[in-house]
């Protein structure tokens, strides 16, 4: 599959496109006075317990205090708080060398046991803030690098679910076992797969790099502090989904391209000459076609290429998908309801799919899919799916159609859904609702002639076909009467284009006259 990741500079911050065979797959919007990104460490202190949520609420520095609940603290969460401790008395082994491991917590204790007010933790954003909702957060600290993720104060190893070789898992195991730091557990990701072990001890050191500054930070925080910053989510991007089937990453910021090529140096350098510098008087999203593919795709309605048709709703607690078959109808032998009702399924299941990373759809998906009889039809259905969100980096669960032909998707959601507007400012209302009085509007044209043929003795008069056949008809038409009048030239032109209560004047050589 070919990708591009095009990425269009703003003052506000950047637009990141990913398409997938020149077709727009995931849009994101990196602002640039963004409080929270997900992974950023805080060093933080315990506010509030809540007893009855089993949660409590930690300062971080933000202008909210954020809830962590006490699944959110890991079962290391002593390691961490011990850590923590040795590290603000400056007493540290960023090393984990001479540590000593305190033992896990159990998973159905309570809070309060566990952490007293005014205790300092560190903890690591999992989710943006998102509606009324402040950020979520957990102690169980990671580190994610190009292959590996690293995790302080145990020894597991774990290997990604989707790398499915048995014999390239125990080659992964074996090799992270002898590069493993003593008191660090190491995850192994998808695009682990196949490499050696240079790529994976190069990840690791530098991994180990970021805890020994986060470390260092600890020491001298004054806290509440965010002690470790995310890279941003361009490079994260990158980081997580740069593999051989790209072929293009091009933005329009000099600077930008030169970190970009730097980043990929460092993770890839077989891909070094895939970054491009956008050098045009357009812009790049328009050069590869983008801004149509966001305002065709982000509306309410989303036209399937057969005919068919997605209304997609969205409200507090879910989302709804209507599929609809539009004119989409099978012809010939075939043509009977359940083969035209599969035929707008299928094309629907990939369009949906596409939907949910492109607008980064969260929590409940719901889908109203046109009915079927056949149990061989909806399990069609329900094995597309499965296929086409494997793509899909977030976590889901897919439940199977029921018997009304509804499916209903989870989908993980760690920042606001995107929304884009589809809509434009009514050209005739400006955004209003209202129009002048058609019965008004000869006054209008005739109280702007008034002025305008003090100072042009030939004029045009653009209008709407209606209010042209009012001024041009009969022999002694209206425009005849006020060419008489002003003793002036009025030519009255149609324009099919034009809202009814819309008009324009021109010169003779074209030109428009302001009013």
């Amino acid at each position: 599959m070919e990708r591009e990741l095009i990425i269009q500079t703003t003052p506000e911050g950047n637009d990141i496109a990913l398409l997938e065979n020149k077709q727009l797959v995931e849009f994101h919007k990196e602002k640039n006075n963004t409080k929270f990104n997900v992974g950023d460490i805080y060093l933080g202190r315990v506010r509030k317990a809540m007893p009855g949520l089993n949660a409590v609420f930690v300062d971080i520095g933000q202008e909210k205090d954020v809830f962590l609940h006490y699944t959110d603290l890991g079962s290391k969460i002593n390691s961490f708080i011990s850590y923590t401790k040795q590290g603000i008395g400056g007493n540290l082994d960023s090393s984990l060398q001479s540590f000593e491991i305190e033992p896990d917590i159990v998973k159905s204790g309570k809070i309060e046991e566990v952490l007293k007010n005014k205790v300092f933790i560190p903890v690591q954003i999992l989710k943006e803030p998102i509606s009324s909702k402040g950020a979520r957060v957990s102690c169980e600290i990671s580190l994610a690098g190009r292959y590996v993720v690293l995790t302080p104060f145990n020894n597991a190893i774990g290997i990604s679910k989707k790398i499915s070789s048995h014999s390239e898992r125990e080659r992964l195991k074996i090799l992270i076992e002898s590069l493993k730091p003593k008191n660090f557990g190491i995850v192994v990701r998808t695009v682990a797969e196949s490499k050696g072990a240079k790529e994976l001890h190069d990840d690791i050191n530098q991994l180990m790099v970021k805890w020994k500054s986060l470390s260092l930070k600890i020491k001298n925080a004054d806290i509440p502090k965010k002690i470790l910053s995310e890279e941003d989510k361009t490079s994260k991007i990158l980081r997580d989904m740069l593999n051989g089937s790209y072929t293009k990453v091009v933005t329009n910021n000099d600077k930008l391209s030169a970190e970009l090529k730097e980043y990929i140096e460092k993770i890839a350098p077989d891909k070094s000459k895939i970054v491009e510098t956008f050098e045009g008087n357009k812009s790049v999203f328009d050069k590869f076609h983008i801004t149509k593919q966001i305002k065709s795709l982000f509306g309410k309605t989303v036209n399937l290429p057969s005919g068919g048709y997605l209304i997609i709703e969205h409200t507090e607690a879910m989302h709804v998908i209507d599929v609809n078959s539009g004119n989409n109808l099978i012809k010939g032998q075939d043509a009977n309801q359940e083969n035209n009702a599969l035929n707008n399924n299928l094309e629907a299941v990939r369009e949906i799919a596409r939907q949910t990373r492109l607008r980064d759809l969260g929590g409940i998906i719901t889908i109203d899919f046109i009915d079927m009889n056949q149990s061989v039809n909806k399990e069609q259905i329900n094995d597309l799916m499965v296929t086409e969100m494997q793509y899909d980096k977030a976590e889901n669960t897919i439940l199977p159609l029921n018997k009304f032909c509804v499916m209903q998707i989870t989908r993980q959601r760690v920042k606001p859904e995107v929304q884009i507007s589809t809509s434009e400012v009514c050209p005739t209302c400006f955004g209003t609702g209202k129009v002048h009085s058609t019965l008004l509007i000869t006054d209008d044209i005739d109280r702007h002639l008034k002025f305008i043929l003090k100072t042009h003795d030939k004029i045009k008069l653009v209008v709407h076909p209606f209010i042209e056949a009012y001024y041009n008809r009969d022999i002694w038409s209206i425009r005849r009467q006020l060419q008489w009048k002003y003793s002036k030239k009025i030519l009255i032109l149609p324009n099919s284009d034009f809202a009814i209560s819309e008009y324009r004047f021109y010169d003779m050589d074209d030109d428009e006259i302001k009013i």
